[in-house]
């Protein structure tokens, strides 16, 4: 991760020539697109979008920076992390090992794994498929090195979330078994059987993990809520030299928009799946609950009344989100990413998707999100100001602005990214006033006040957070007064 200071985020803010690589005309629908991105670079966003109707790409686009310390640009040629969306090329290896009459989608996972459990011996590929196996979500995070076996047996030990087939509820691990599944059968590595079969057919040559011959140039950076930058995961893997199962097959490949591009192609003209596996990847099997949408294989399905059919995937790990969006009916097909992820402008790509099928629509101005304002405002304004920054908070982000995680977050924000504690001690205590009866925040009132060399005020914030129940702040209490003579408290 880079380190950084609250300047190289008023850096960012203050450049005033960003990039936009544009091909669209002047005076359709596609130019009011580009338009309203450009526009929103001010404002925090950044990445890129591709949107394909009648089988011609009328928009292909990158916005703001993919390195924002270099000042290099995003493009359509940029490496981004498409999380979940992975799960896709996962489905659909599965259906070309189908095609290939190597596996039948109702085979139990029993054929592939010695020793399961019996709970979980009737778990079929279709269920975890369709999220409906009952396995849980996850098990670690994303680059936590493990081995197959280990992963698996500790996987299948786990209690089932609900009889396999009977629901939906959605699991990363089961895709990492279908990961496994799609190893066990083809004789070779996950990322291999996807490159040699799908990839490469389609003509993607940037997209994976770690066999690609990457352009490190094109790598993008990304900053989770405009602030916190990190590298490519990427150069996460080609250190490690390895995917950890916590994320192969669920998530975590890496792709541009040329090659999404590609890859719609390749589908919709049955390059890589026949048109019957292609169909029985996109039918809905089961829905999500107490909701409209349903899943297929890799793949969300919704029918919407006034424009049919919409398959989409989303996929986020916090700092890159990315979403697919593909309505057949209007031969429309969006692929958006961005590498500035946070809720302003995580599912952008279904408001540019309105603005194409619904003339009437007039959507939001892109602004800047909470985290960024608020730091931006700190950059720029001494912790003295911090009531003017309440103030400005509460009347742009009134619903933000009202629960107790926004300022324990920013709080903690600062003190990760800055040495200088006067802001976090503003922000928490600010907090405890707003919110005095939760633990939590005296237990960040009580940090702040350590990281000031103000040990003397942290014992009572930690004893309050001990009080109310919050016994992570136990061990701190300890070690304070541990350190502290009883007169000096």
């Amino acid at each position: 991760m880079h380190k950084t200071r609250f300047g190289t985020l008023l850096l960012f803010f203050a450049v005033l020539s960003l990039y936009s690589q544009t091909s669209s005309t002047n005076n359709t629908v596609y130019h009011k697109i580009d338009a309203y991105l450009k526009s929103g670079i001010h404002h925090g966003f950044s990445g890129a979008l591709t949107i394909i109707k009648n089988d011609s790409i009328k928009l292909q686009e990158g916005y703001g920076f993919a390195n924002r310390e270099q000042q290099i640009p995003n493009s359509a040629t940029t490496i981004y992390d498409i999380g979940s969306n992975t799960k896709q090329f996962t489905a659909t290896a599965i259906l070309k090992l189908a095609e290939l009459g190597k596996l039948k989608l109702d085979d139990s996972i029993a054929l592939y794994f010695k020793n399961i459990p019996e709970d979980k011996r009737s778990i079929t590929l279709h269920q975890l498929l369709t999220h409906s196996s009952g396995l849980i979500d996850r098990m670690g995070n994303d680059f936590e090195k493990t081995s197959t076996q280990p992963f698996f047996k500790q996987l299948f030990l786990s209690k089932l979330l609900f009889q396999p087939g009977k629901q939906f509820h959605y699991s990363n691990t089961g895709y990492s078994v279908l990961g496994r599944v799609i190893e066990l059968v083809s004789g070779t590595s996950y990322e291999s059987f996807l490159q040699k079969h799908l990839f490469h057919p389609a003509g993607m040559y940037q997209t994976g993990y770690l066999l690609p011959k990457w352009r490190n140039s094109k790598l993008a950076s990304s900053y989770n809520r405009g602030i916190l930058p990190s590298n490519s995961p990427i150069l996460k893997y080609q250190k490690d030299q390895e995917i950890s199962w916590h994320l192969k097959a669920n998530g975590g490949i890496n792709s541009t928009q040329t090659d999404l591009a590609l890859w719609f192609k390749a589908l919709k003209t049955n390059k890589i799946l026949s048109k019957k596996s292609l169909n029985k990847g996109t039918t809905p099997y089961i829905f999500y609950p107490n909701s409209r949408l349903q899943y297929g294989y890799g793949w969300t399905i919704r029918t919407l009344k006034t424009v049919g059919k919409r398959i989409a995937h989303n996929g986020s790990n916090g700092a890159f989100a990315h979403s697919l969006l593909w309505y057949p009916q209007q031969k429309l097909y969006i692929s958006y990413i961005t590498n500035a992820n946070s809720d302003e402008v995580e599912f952008l790509g279904y408001r540019i998707a309105k603005m194409l099928l619904d003339p009437e629509y007039a959507p939001p101005p892109i602004k800047n999100n909470v985290y960024a304002t608020a730091f931006r405002f700190m950059e720029q304004h001494p912790s003295t100001a911090s009531e003017q920054l309440f103030s400005l908070l509460s009347n742009q982000y009134p619903e933000a602005y009202g629960r107790s995680n926004l300022l324990n977050s920013l709080g903690n924000l600062v003190l990760r990214l800055h040495k200088d504690p006067t802001w976090a001690l503003s922000l928490f205590k600010k907090n405890t006033q707003r919110f005095p009866q939760d633990g939590n925040l005296w237990d960040s009132l009580g940090d702040a006040h350590q990281r000031a060399q103000q040990p003397h005020r942290a014992i009572p914030c930690y004893q309050k957070a001990v009080k109310l129940g919050y016994t992570p702040a136990k061990k701190k209490l300890l070690r304070l007064q541990k350190n502290i003579p009883e007169k000096s408290q």
